[in-house]
């Protein structure tokens, strides 16, 4: 049972991690850009000719690593983890290429009772090496299946507030957005390098048909789709992103993600799958500079 002292105290340290444009392209790619290779205006975001990153590469830099799996003493239950959310804040631009120091912490552990599970919110930070200026904030939230109950030894948090519904009347925009069939081999080169995402074994012991797309990757696409509609494939106009990650995609299968305007600068938005009619990103939201549509 997870130990919740200890696991609320626990800190990563610095974390250096340096990337180059080659990162930069390669996590672009992964998430969907530059599949038509005519389409002109993805080539900034895998192109060295004023390259520019995905917003939502701050998910994958600077991570911790396997530290719930590898920190015994904690009692996760790490078979049992699933992701269910994940935000990104953006405080200034991300770069192409540079070194970023990522300083994570849990910062919210609820329990939801012996049976149902618990749930953690982990915060990184990221700072630019070289001027010390914060990059970004980057939360994701984790179901801790196998660890409900952890409260009557004592500690627990109270729930964050829940994040809004989507709007029940018809979306501003529908996008499609098709998913490479390659797609979860090219984004795993990103760092998240479990098999369950190119063993087709190790998807089948896992009681899936092939392997599935990484949830972040799902994520990004959707990152995709709001720089495409609405921030003219501007990156540095996008402030933050945040989904709960409801349900695997396949690779190449199509997203359709709906998107409703809420005042100038917030956009609700949910994804589902054409071809099965699976929502797979749920309760959306996106703040931008200023809203506009291409």
């Amino acid at each position: 049972m997870i130990d919740y002292e200890k696991t609320k105290a626990w800190r990563s340290g610095p974390v250096r991690h340096a990337y180059t444009e080659r990162d930069t392209i390669l996590y672009a790619l992964g998430v969907g850009f530059a599949a038509d290779p005519l389409a002109a205006e993805e080539l900034r975001f895998v192109y060295e000719k004023d390259l520019s990153a995905v917003p939502t590469m701050a998910a994958v830099l600077a991570s911790p690593g396997s530290w719930m799996r590898d920190r015994k003493e904690l009692g996760i239950d790490f078979l049992k983890l699933v992701h269910g959310e994940q935000g990104v804040t953006i405080h200034s631009p991300l770069s192409a290429a540079g070194t970023l120091v990522g300083e994570s912490r849990v910062t919210r552990i609820v329990d939801k009772g012996e049976g149902k599970g618990a749930v953690m919110h982990v915060e990184k930070t990221l700072t630019d090496e070289a001027d010390g200026r914060l990059v970004a904030t980057v939360e994701m939230v984790l179901f801790l299946r196998g660890d409900g109950g952890f409260s009557k030894n004592g500690g627990g948090d109270a729930s964050a507030p829940a994040a809004p519904a989507t709007p029940e009347a018809a979306p501003d925009a529908t996008l499609e957005l098709p998913t490479r069939a390659d797609a979860a081999v090219l984004y795993r080169l990103s760092g998240d390098l479990n098999p369950l995402h190119i063993d087709p074994a190790v998807a089948g012991k896992a009681g899936f048909p092939r392997p599935i797309l990484h949830g972040l990757a799902t994520y990004g696409n959707a990152c995709r789709g709001i720089l495409a509609r609405f921030c003219g494939h501007d990156a540095s106009r996008l402030k933050s992103i945040r989904a709960r990650l409801s349900s695997p995609v396949y690779p190449g299968e199509t997203l359709v993600l709906e998107c409703w305007r809420q005042g100038e600068e917030e956009i609700a938005f949910r994804a589902s799958v054409k071809e099965r009619g699976v929502q797979v990103l749920a309760n959306g939201k996106a703040v931008i500079a200023s809203l506009h549509a291409e």
